[in-house]
């Protein structure tokens, strides 16, 4: 049986995505309730967002529709969904959005609903007050009238690739587990903190996808929710997902809201493990060259069985079975590992040639040439390089 309930919890295109993802749900659309005015509108919520308490206007919360199939999913689940998915004490607020239309409410449909709103807000109280959190003042009543939004707020995320869920959890569940809550520690020295969503969130699932899936670097990567983290020092207000903070020491030292390119992750991960004035990064962001003989030349050209990956990615590029000695000043091999690399046209400085980069993190790693013999010769820099023996 088709049943209707409408929730508000802050901005609602983050509340759409949630309840859109949850097994049973048919339908989530974005909307305005609760005010006392017809036909609100985007501009008009935000217009009276600031109302003075005696004023006769009330204003509309941006809320949620939620359509489910109650045999597959009850009220109950949905109700104890939307008390974890935000911070419920929060008066009309959630995070950095600041107005009566981010009011926390559940606008009920039914007697059961407003019974389980009732009985759920008092069990979560108990838990919130437990875990340091003050008094919830969400709004319940039965819903009026659901206005629905404008268009372009429908599926506002699937609409706007590039960006970040919100995120105002309080990271508190609703039932005590006997068990002690499980934090996330610094690891000491550098490492690499992804902060994502108790509940989907499809910018976390596309940083994923195009990064930490495959990402095998030498710096720890961890994936995190904000309300795990103790005794790390972070400057940056962790109100959205994915926020990807790099550590050093338990420290931030560089936070980035919401998803990023690839390119661009691997150019801050550069930054922060190499620097941007080492010969390593000029190599791999600014094509530059190592000097021959240089000193990690020398330490590479002779290492035992093993292959040499990715400074940034951890990917493996070349393999000591296919280095030899080219007595040019530079690791030489005749080819790379398969799908690891890409070769480029190049013609700067007057002249053809053909430039070497890694798939994955898209850093420079030198150029190849052709052999009389019909074979290649790879010229790789060996500062953007680390080795692996073989086995480890």
């Amino acid at each position: 049986m088709l049943v209707e309930i409408v929730f508000a919890a802050g901005c609602f295109w983050g509340v759409e995505k949630h309840f859109e993802n949850i097994p049973g749900i048919l339908k989530a659309e974005s909307g305005y309730a609760g005010g006392n005015y017809k036909n609100p509108t985007y501009d008009s919520v935000l217009k009276y967002r600031r109302l003075k308490i005696n004023s006769d206007i009330i204003n509309h919360t941006e809320a949620v529709k939620v359509s489910f199939d109650n045999s597959k999913v009850t009220a109950n689940d949905l109700v104890k969904s939307f008390w974890q998915l935000h911070d419920p004490t929060q008066l009309n607020a959630q995070g950095n959005d600041i107005g009566n239309n981010y009011r926390s409410a559940i606008f009920w449909t039914n007697q059961k609903q407003k019974n389980v709103a009732y009985k759920t807000k008092s069990a979560y109280q108990k838990v919130l007050l437990k875990a340091g959190y003050g008094k919830i003042v969400t709004e319940i009543k039965a819903l009026d009238i659901f206005y629905p939004a404008e268009a372009y707020h429908q599926d506002y995320l699937a609409k706007n690739p590039k960006g970040y869920c919100p995120n105002h959890s309080t990271g508190v569940k609703f039932k005590m587990s006997n068990e002690k809550q499980k934090f996330t520690l610094p690891l000491g020295g550098k490492e690499i903190l992804i902060i994502t969503s108790p509940s989907h969130c499809p910018y976390c699932e596309k940083f994923k996808k195009d990064v930490s899936s495959s990402y095998k670097g030498t710096i720890p990567m961890r994936s995190v929710l904000a309300s795990s983290l103790k005794n790390f020092s972070i400057k940056t207000e962790l109100f959205a997902t994915p926020t990807i903070i790099f550590i050093e020491n338990s420290k931030e030292v560089f936070a980035h809201i919401g998803s990023m390119q690839r390119k661009d992750f691997y150019k801050v991960l550069a930054d922060f493990k190499l620097g941007k004035d080492s010969e390593s990064y000029k190599v791999a962001f600014n094509q530059g060259t190592d000097k021959r003989f240089c000193k990690q030349y020398d330490i590479f050209k002779n290492t035992p069985d093993g292959v040499f990956i990715d400074k940034l990615s951890g990917e493996i590029l070349f393999d000591t079975k296919d280095r030899f000695n080219s007595k040019t000043g530079w690791l030489s091999f005749y080819k790379a590992v398969d799908n690891a690399t890409i070769e480029k046209e190049d013609n700067s400085y007057g002249m053809k040639r053909v430039e070497i980069i890694a798939k994955k993190s898209g850093i420079h790693l030198g150029h190849v040439f052709p052999l009389s013999d019909g074979k290649k010769r790879f010229c790789i820099n060996a500062t953007v390089l680390e080795f692996v023996a073989r086995g480890k």
